[in-house]
């Protein structure tokens, strides 16, 4: 058999075709032959249809725009049933609200939902249950081919014409891309959307141009201001201080705290303070520890300058700060979401914490947590990775106080569990502290060292004598309209629909 350029190929090469020229196969676009004029342009190119599935990451956390202009399009070309499949949802994404409303979106997934989206799915507006997963099982779902994506947009800070992407320039700069990085791999296309396009070759390149099927300009992806939101911001209300103080006591009495110390701490404004409070622990026992992990604050920046840690492992910035660090210290890893937290891969970094500072709507006296939906049953956050986390580290450490709004945050059983109580150790509030049951050893540690160890009950009993207003009553036979997922792809508990 002769091919193209004249030679003659045995016929029997088993699964072999002759060469039919440079044209023969036809290839991935390149080049210039990316950069496409708008969003509507690559959605046409990637043939999205209706009832695909489209990603996005959320390293703009209530500033990004990226969504919100992916969906109005694809409502412009009259697409139903979309799978809105993004890493995190807030606030700013209220006008996703219409789309589920107009039949535009017909599922969700994520791994956290704040603000009107949140409050339309727990009203039951959306038909299908909203899947809400961990960090680290989003990651799973999404390598193992449970979570296939047709579409993953990548909001690109800086990006080039072929799809070299980072998140350190441009204006809307966010840092890390930690969970962009797992989407990229997996998708079916991958559209690079960018407000800083700059000459070939973008250096450093975080996503590089192999992953990437096309890229769009725009005038906007997001406004970096809108990373600081919410909960990251660190609690300067007294009560919480002192929990915070607590919470850095029962470290030191646990034994952890040693040279070689790997922590983190999670989002909410009392576990941000522990940073603080452990930081002045730290330096004045001249305590060098390995890593701090997860969404990185400056807290975190400033004790990794200190010399407090050697390295910081970073999924997402959650501050300007973190940006800045992660942009100039070789030190400030950037890791993805896989890495951080997949238990299905040979090694997530949250095996090898050793604390982690978590935060909690509710807590029961299972220690079961739920950060999912708040007292009246509204979804207002969800899992990120709390239950990845408390997993992995060998001390999982509540942090709350024990009202908030008038209702009690430690009851005899939570709204809805995230994170299952057998991964919990030590529940800290302003009326003591708890432990596990399962930590006799840790308890007697406590004790020894003089932290006020009370039974959980205890705590329950005082926080429903300081309640203002009466648990809400849930319906427990409501249509669902979320599933929860823990992080091997189990149900681990369902929300359902409020009643008005």
């Amino acid at each position: 058999m002769i091919n193209a350029v004249g030679r003659d190929i045995p016929a029997q090469l088993p699964g072999r075709a002759p060469f039919a020229g440079v044209g023969g196969k036809a290839g991935r676009a390149s080049g210039q032959q990316k950069l496409l004029a708008s969003i509507g342009d690559a959605l046409d190119a990637c043939g999205l249809a209706d009832g695909g599935t489209v990603s996005f990451h959320h390293h703009l956390r209530n500033g990004d725009h990226l969504l919100n202009l992916v969906l109005a399009e694809i409502a412009r070309r009259g697409l139903r049933d979309i799978h809105v499949a993004a890493s995190s949802l807030f606030p700013v994404h209220a006008p996703l609200v219409e789309h589920i409303r107009s039949g535009v979106v017909g599922r969700i997934s994520a791994t956290y939902i704040s603000g009107a989206v949140g409050e339309a799915v727990a009203r039951g507006e959306l038909a299908e249950p909203v899947r809400m997963l961990t960090h680290g099982g989003r990651a799973r779902a999404i390598m193992a081919g449970e979570l296939p994506i047709d579409v993953a947009f990548v909001a690109a800070p800086t990006a080039d014409c072929c799809g070299n992407i980072n998140g350190t320039d441009g204006r809307s700069a966010c840092g890390t891309l930690g969970y962009a990085l797992v989407d990229v791999r997996h998708a079916r296309h991958v559209v690079a959307v960018t407000d800083h396009l700059v000459p070939h070759p973008a250096s450093p390149a975080q996503i590089t141009q192999d992953f990437v099927d096309y890229v769009v300009e725009v005038d906007s992806i997001g406004d970096a201001a809108g990373i600081v939101s919410g909960t990251t911001r660190a609690t300067s209300d007294p009560i919480g201080l002192e929990i915070a103080r607590t919470a850095a006591q029962v470290i030191e009495a646990s034994g952890l705290l040693k040279d070689g110390l790997s922590f983190q701490t999670g989002a909410g404004g009392i576990s941000l303070a522990v940073a603080a409070a452990l930081r002045e622990l730290m330096a004045a026992r001249g305590i060098a520890g390995s890593f701090a992990s997860g969404g990185i604050t400056s807290y975190l920046v400033g004790m990794l300058e200190q010399g407090l840690f050697r390295t910081l492992l970073d999924v997402q910035c959650f501050d300007l700060a973190a940006v800045d660090s992660f942009r100039r210290n070789a030190a400030h890893m950037e890791m993805s979401a896989s890495l951080y937290a997949n238990p299905a891969t040979r090694g997530p970094v949250v095996d090898q914490l050793d604390v982690v500072i978590l935060g909690a709507a509710e807590i029961d006296t299972d220690f079961n947590v739920n950060v999912t939906t708040g007292t009246n049953g509204v979804i207002l956050g969800g899992s990120g990775g709390h239950a990845d986390t408390a997993a992995g580290a060998k001390l999982a450490i509540v942090t709350t106080k024990l009202n908030a709004g008038g209702f009690a945050k430690v009851v005899d059983r939570v709204g809805v569990v995230t994170t299952p109580g057998e991964t919990i150790d030590v529940l800290v509030t302003e009326a003591g502290v708890a432990v596990n049951p399962l930590r006799t050893e840790l308890a007697q540690r406590l004790r020894a060292a003089g932290l006020p160890v009370v039974p959980v009950e205890a705590l329950r009993d005082i926080a429903a004598g300081q309640a203002t207003k009466p648990p809400a009553e849930l319906s427990s036979r409501g249509r669902v309209v979320a599933f929860v997922e823990y992080r091997d792809g189990t149900v681990i508990d369902v929300v359902r629909a409020i009643q008005d």
